[in-house]
């Protein structure tokens, strides 16, 4: 895990030390696949004041921490903004063809459940 250099910059996995049991664990969550779900979809870096979650600030914040030390997203500040991006380049690297497949399957599971995350 790369450390801070200041206080303003968190900890990311490197790309070699990404593991998929950490990777299928964040994306295991409901509120944390929204997250990916959205950003895939957007392909580029948002807000955490974007992601408007149906739990509690402190969860929510617990939510994207763990996809950060999983390596699923790359968080930094712009200003005052924290802002998060999918590491989809280092996930594809890694596991080809994984993330992909993970977005399609959420995809055909909030349709069929009616949930448009």
């Amino acid at each position: 895990m790369t450390t801070p250099t200041n206080t303003r910059e968190l900890a990311h996995p490197a790309r070699d030390e990404i593991r998929l049991e950490c990777v299928l664990h964040a994306l295991s969550d409901p509120m944390r696949m929204r997250v990916v779900r959205v950003l895939a979809a957007t392909g580029d870096e948002l807000s955490c004041s974007h992601f408007v979650l149906p739990v509690t600030k402190s969860t929510t914040t617990h939510h994207f921490r763990v996809l950060r030390e999983a390596g699923v997203i790359e968080q930094v500040y712009r200003g005052t903004a924290k802002m998060n991006g999918l590491r989809r380049a280092d996930l594809d690297a890694l596991f080809p063809g994984l993330l992909d497949s993970i977005l399609d399957a959420a995809g055909r599971e909030a349709e069929r459940l009616g949930d448009a995350a």
